[in-house]
């Protein structure tokens, strides 16, 4: 069965066979794309068949096709939701909205947001809660460290002003660096309250004994793990961290005895970000900075750029850095860009898993591209590629 569909957000017809016939399925979305070159935002309709992993794309603006249908196995339904930005051929698209009430309808609840936050007393555990995230089947669509004042802890708890715990939620959530991350999934916030489990870690740990405040809080203060409690919570304190005024926050990057580390898409896209962080922090390394971070070609080529003629790869490094969102991470220790480099290991992780098994990228890699980790080669570059990531582009 065929049928034409016209939305207001894209005014020109489309043909396409019925989006209830289940071997047909189909999501529409309108992305943005914002073209450097002509200093302009581009609008176009991404639809996505899920039963094949495959995309076409149309120019809103010029009504045609702009990309023809075609399989596109890197992206995935998932990855796809509002305020997202996923690579499509090197091109950084924002997802902006449903393109149709079929895709809303199906996909709203599916893609409810909400936050996590790491407590300081979890800094050690942040790995194995990101995964016991991944594991529950949920998306982390952004992240970031962050040092609060107390006036901005305040400004977050404010709902608790008056309680006898204020004070001493301020003094310990401002003590030192949290990590946010904004959660996305079917049933998000249910679903992460009932993994954080109750409040009070001992209550926890007789009623909820495999939740993650059981396995690492201590008392209703140091409870390892901040959930927001409904929706209106989730939108407030999304906006918070993440939202326009985000830039407030201190950083914590120190630009001393560093290193860069990133866990590259590939790793992020099939769930080892948590496992990758946790065997840094086991091994005995600081993570001092982490954010998600989705470049474009012309940053993506100025980091590398010091590898252009040297590296055949290049053209591929580029292309893998590219291909979605980057998990990049400040990384300290003493002698920290020779200490971590033997960590993670050669660039080729067949190579790693006959010479070095223990490595970062003999146990996550897969060839020299996708190989899991990037990590900076010279000991004079460790501060310089840190500031690349956590000063510079935050300028631009």
């Amino acid at each position: 069965m065929q049928f034409h569909i016209r939305c207001k957000s894209f005014p020109f017809i489309v043909q396409i066979m019925s989006v209830r016939d289940e071997y047909n399925e189909r999501f529409a979305f309108v992305v943005d794309w914002f073209d450097h070159a002509a200093g302009l935002v581009r609008k176009y309709q991404l639809l996505y068949y899920p039963k094949d992993s495959q995309i076409e794309m149309f120019d809103i603006k010029n009504r045609r096709t702009f990309l023809k249908k075609c399989e596109y196995p890197s992206v995935a339904l998932k990855d796809i939701y509002i305020g997202a930005t996923i690579s499509i051929y090197s091109r950084q698209l924002k997802v902006v909205e449903f393109s149709d009430d079929y895709t809303k309808n199906a996909l709203s609840p599916k893609q409810e947001k909400t936050l996590a936050i790491v407590k300081p007393d979890s800094y050690a555990h942040l790995g194995k809660i990101m995964d016991a995230i991944a594991a529950a089947g949920l998306t982390i669509g952004d992240a970031r460290m962050v040092k609060l004042t107390p006036d901005q802890t305040e400004e977050f708890y404010e709902e608790l002003r008056g309680n006898q715990m204020f004070s001493k939620v301020i003094n310990f959530v401002s003590s030192d660096a949290i990590t946010c991350l904004s959660i996305v999934g079917d049933g998000s916030i249910a679903r992460w309250n009932e993994l954080c489990g109750p409040a009070d870690p001992n209550e926890a740990r007789s009623q909820s004994p495999q939740s993650l405040r059981a396995a690492f809080g201590t008392d209703n203060i140091q409870n390892a793990v901040h959930a927001s409690a409904d929706s209106q919570a989730a939108v407030r304190e999304l906006e918070f961290f993440f939202g326009a005024g985000s830039s407030r926050f201190a950083q914590t990057a120190v630009l001393d005895n560093c290193t860069l580390g990133i866990v590259k898409p590939h790793a992020l896209a099939q769930g080892l970000g948590g496992k990758i962080l946790d065997d840094i922090l086991t091994r005995g390394f600081e993570i001092s900075a982490l954010q998600l971070f989705r470049e474009d070609r012309a940053n993506i080529e100025e980091f590398l750029e010091v590898y252009k003629e040297v590296v055949p790869e290049y053209n591929d490094m580029v292309s893998q850095l590219l291909e979605g969102t980057m998990l990049v991470m400040e990384i300290r220790a003493e002698d920290a860009v020779a200490s971590f480099r033997e960590f993670v290991g050669p660039s080729d992780p067949a190579i790693c898993r006959v010479l070095r098994p223990h490595t970062l990228r003999a146990k996550y890699g897969h060839d020299k591209i996708r190989n899991a980790i990037h990590c900076t080669d010279l000991p004079e570059d460790g501060g310089l590629e840190v500031e690349y990531f956590f000063r510079i582009l935050q300028q631009k």
